[in-house]
Order: C-alpha cells, then sequence, then structure tokens
C-alpha cells in the first residue's frame, strides 16, 4: 500500500500503463458470513499485483455473477465454511453455465474439499473449476489460470483428476448401513431406574452482557488458534519468554531448524495476540454477551422434546436428532443425543440446557479501521482472536453451568488441561457440526433462547451465526454423553425424520448433503 502510489506513478510516467496481473472477484455465498479464510487468499494475491473484488459475506449469486461481468474479472473465488454452503456453490456453478460464462471459478474454504468439487460442483460448469486447498495455494492456482503457456495443461491435468475422483467416487462400495429400525435397537443403554437426575439450581433464560474479557481469556485453547494459522507444533510455555536469554532457553526444546523457525513464529504470533487481547480489554474493542437456560425435557424416541415448566403438560420446541448408521467391524453401539436424555416413558423428570454466546459484538469498527490503514494482519489477528475468546466464553459458560447453574459437577475445579482434553461430565454439541450436522435445528434454539433478542447473535437464511465470533449449541448433563460424528444415513432415516418434522426428504437433504448415502 506504500509503495502502491510510486508505482502508479512510475508506471503513468513510462506510460506502461496501470494494468494488474489479473482481475479476481471474491465473495463468501450466500447464508454465509465467514471470512477470514477469504480474506487471507485476497491478501496473498493482491500482494502479487493481483487486483481483488471482494464482495464481502452472504452474497446472492446474482450479485456475483452481475458484479463479475460489470468489472470484467478473470477469475470467480466462491467462499463458504457451513455445509448449506456447498449446495449454495453448486447453484452459482449451474447459474454460470447457464449464462455461457467463460469465467474460471475456484472453489475454497472449511468446508469444500477436492472430491466434493470433482462430483458436485465441476460437473455443472463446462469451463475451469479449481478446488484451492488453501490460501498459500491461491497464487499458483491463479497464475496457472491466467497464464497463456499453462493454461490448458493445467485446467487438462485438473479435468482428468476430477474425471478420475469422480469414477473413482462412483465404483465405491456402499457403507454398509444398519436400517434405521435396527440402529435404534442398538442405541445406548441406560439404567434409568437408577441414574440420578440433579435438579437445576435455575430454571429458565438468563442474559449475560458485556462479560469481561480478562475472565474468558483464561479458557482460550491456543491449539486450534495456532492451526488456523498453520502452525502445527506444540507451543507450550510461551508466557515464560520474557526477554532473549529466556526466549533462547525455551527455544533449545526444538531440534531442528526447521522446527525452531516454527515456534520462534509460534511465539511473535503469541506476543501479537496476547498484545491485541491486552488492547482488546483496555479499548473495549469487544463485547461478550450470552443467553443460555436450562428447561424440563425428556426424549422421545430420537427426539427431545422441551416443557414450559415442570408439570410437563405444554411443548415448548422439540429437537430433532437423527442416529449413527454406518455399520462398521466391531460397532455395537449406534449414537443419538437423545439417548442422553430420559424417555418420556420412564417417568424421570430430566433437563436440558441451551446457550449461545458471542464475543465479536463491536468488531466491526475495527476491522474497518485496521483494513482503512492496510493494517491486514492486525485485522485477520482480531477476528481470529475473536473466535477464540467466542470458543472460551463457551467453555467458561459451561463449567459455570456444570458448577453452578445446574451444579451437577459442584466440585469440579477449573483445569485447563481437563477442559482441552474435555475431561468433565457432560457435553455441549453445536448443533450444525458432527453429532447433529443439521445447521436448521438453531432456530428451534434460537427461538427457545430468544437469542436474537437477548444476545445480538442473528441466524441468516442458511443458519450461520452473526457475529462470526459465535458459538451456540445445547447441553447434555448425563456421565455417559459422549462426542460423535453421525457419519452416513441412509433413505430411510430422512423420511423418517421428515415425516417427524412434518417436511419434505429434500428439505432435510438440503442441509445433510455431506452425510448422505444416496445420491
Amino acid at each position: 500500500a506504500i509503495l502502491q502510489p510510486y508505482i502508479e506513478e512510475e508506471k503513468a510516467a513510462t506510460g506502461t500503463g496501470g494494468s494488474s496481473a489479473g482481475k479476481i472477484l471474491m465473495a463468501t455465498v450466500k447464508g454465509d458470513v465467514h471470512d477470514i479464510g477469504k480474506n487471507i487468499v485476497g491478501v496473498i494475491l493482491a500482494c502479487n499485483n493481483y487486483e481483488i473484488i471482494d464482495l464481502g459475506v452472504m452474497v446472492p449469486t446474482e450479485k456475483i455473477l452481475t458484479e463479475a461481468v460489470k468489472h470484467e474479472v478473470d477469475i470467480i473465488g466462491l467462499s463458504g465454511l457451513i455445509t448449506p454452503s456447498l449446495e449454495e456453490m453448486v447453484s452459482v456453478a449451474r447459474e454460470m453455465e447457464k449464462r455461457n460464462m467463460k469465467l474460471p471459478l475456484m472453489i475454497g474454504g472449511a468446508t469444500t474439499s477436492k472430491i466434493h468439487t470433482a462430483v458436485k460442483i465441476e460437473p455443472n460448469y463446462s469451463e475451469p473449476v479449481v478446488y484451492v486447498k488453501d490460501a498459500s495455494k491461491s497464487v499458483q492456482v491463479v497464475s496457472a489460470l491466467l497464464s497463456k503457456k499453462e493454461k490448458d495443461n493445467f485446467v487438462s491435468d485438473i479435468k482428468t483428476e476430477y474425471e478420475g475422483l469422480r469414477i473413482r467416487n462412483a465404483g465405491k462400495k456402499n457403507i454398509a448401513l444398519l436400517p434405521i429400525e435396527a440402529a435404534r435397537a442398538k442405541k445406548h443403554q441406560i439404567d434409568w431406574s437408577n441414574t440420578p437426575l440433579p435438579l437445576p439450581v435455575d430454571v429458565g433464560v438468563r442474559v449475560l452482557e458485556d462479560y469481561p474479557i480478562h475472565e474468558i481469556r483464561k479458557f482460550i485453547d491456543w491449539t486450534f488458534f495456532y492451526q488456523a494459522w498453520r502452525l502445527t507444533g506444540n507451543y507450550k510455555d510461551m508466557a515464560t519468554v520474557r526477554d532473549e536469554a529466556s526466549k533462547t532457553k525455551w527455544l533449545e526444546r526444538y531440534k531442528t531448524e526447521d522446527a525452531k523457525a516454527k515456534a520462534e513464529e509460534a511465539l511473535k504470533l503469541y506476543q501479537d495476540s496476547e498484545a491485541m487481547l491486552d488492547r482488546i480489554e483496555k479499548e473495549k474493542m469487544l463485547q461478550a454477551n450470552a443467553v443460555f437456560g436450562i428447561f424440563p425435557a425428556n426424549s422421545v424416541g430420537d427426539d427431545i422434546e422441551v416443557y414450559t415448566d415442570e408439570t410437563r403438560t405444554k411443548l415448548l420446541t422439540t429437537f430433532y436428532h437423527l442416529r449413527e448408521q454406518q455399520n462398521k467391524p466391531g460397532k455395537e453401539v449406534f449414537h443419538c443425543l437423545s439417548d442422553y436424555v430420559a424417555p418420556k416413558e420412564t417417568g424421570r423428570f430430566d433437563h436440558i440446557g441451551g446457550f449461545a454466546v458471542t464475543a465479536g459484538a463491536g468488531i466491526e469498527k475495527w476491522v474497518e479501521k485496521f483494513e482503512a490503514d492496510h493494517d491486514d494482519y492486525n485485522s485477520i489477528l482480531l477476528k481470529s482472536l475473536a473466535d477464540r475468546l467466542a470458543e472460551a466464553f463457551a467453555e467458561l459458560l459451561h463449567f459455570r453451568v456444570r458448577t453452578e447453574f445446574w451444579a451437577y459437577a459442584p466440585d469440579e475445579k477449573m483445569d485447563r488441561d481437563n477442559l482441552v482434553r474435555e475431561r468433565y461430565r457432560g457435553i455441549r454439541p453445536a448443533l450444525g457440526y458432527p453429532a447433529c450436522p443439521d445447521h436448521s435445528e438453531k432456530r428451534a434454539l434460537f427461538d427457545l433462547l430468544q437469542a436474537e433478542d437477548n444476545s445480538g447473535i442473528t441466524l441468516t437464511e442458511h443458519y450461520s451465526m452473526y457475529p462470526n465470533a459465535s458459538v451456540s449449541g445445547i447441553y447434555l448433563a448425563h456421565p455417559d454423553a459422549v462426542y460423535f460424528g453421525l457419519g452416513k444415513i441412509g433413505k430411510d432415516q430422512v423420511d423418517d425424520i421428515a415425516e417427524r418434522k412434518q417436511t419434505s426428504a429434500e428439505d432435510i437433504e438440503k442441509w445433510i448433503p455431506l452425510n448422505l448415502d444416496y445420491k
């Protein structure tokens, strides 16, 4: 940014013009609010003299394609993090084909993959469609797509590779599934007649507004933070580094030059992050809000009914859950989240919790300020720290629920290692993720908590949460409750849950495309 005016001045003086290496339009697709990865790609491409037209987040297909034509871009890049974004990308590709567009299409984001791009997206568009694994590959891909010498071979290789992936995918043996009724017969068994069911100290909805950041940051798990910055390794005790002597001693644990270099980068990132966290506190850059509640509940088959009060005569809402069906060798139990709530027919009075937290309130003006100053590093650093603070807030709140509000583990002590390794009673599965991959279940949770009014977190049409730095889910207190991944399910279960939810099978399929064991 500092050099750009001089570069343009020299181009004008020498008559070489002001053209860039190429023009790239980037957008996070409709219904999705996540943009950290997209922004990193934009920074890297911009540093390599590509002009970036960034349309931001939640961008509908019509706007993406209209702006692409308007700006005469060379490539369109689509980003998405939540599962429904995968189908949105398919829709964009179909519309580009319908309009007879000739632009290459790049696909990226956490839920995207090479196999999904090959099987679901590329067959819908005649022009090049390329999956970009991460930001570090973006320049290589863009350069090849815009090169007169390289493009034909690059595109040919991609098409050949994707065709091979489709053939192998079509030839894969079907995953062995149990019929849904057989899977239910092998549910996790609990002796409910002899299971203590602790009564919550406080039933109903509670709101925590402007929660102290200095309390939340104690619960940060830095592991995923470093993974987001592509720094893998075991980086402990960085707080002990105070000067060059202690830094030299700390680095001695890393034996190779490569490991030392990565550790030094991780240390710098940690120190920058701590400084940013101090600034977040001092200048109140972010506000952390939470809404949570504990409610009377019982399971009814694979669903969890939530009641207005302890008479359990009036239904407040229902959470509809899916059950494992993949019949792997040696598998004896087929989990469903409802297994950990007392069945209605037992007559036992059980409960369920729900929560939604954010640590991203107020972030926009600071991001805009950093970006106006061309400070991409601190913009991305702030966003990634907000994400970690949101996860930490969810962890802190769960700890308080276990020890205070539900108090089924009143003697539990705060232990960072135990928290990271989930060595505590109860779970807090997020709706839209492995144990419950249907993002649309968030609507019932948000209505139950009146979360949009009580926390300031809103849901997009595809049930992505905004601000980005937000976490939501349910609380299950039973000591047997474990996290699991649903895996693949059959058409019989899709039809079954569609009937329970009084909707169509097509609607269910839209939200869980990666879990379907059929086309």
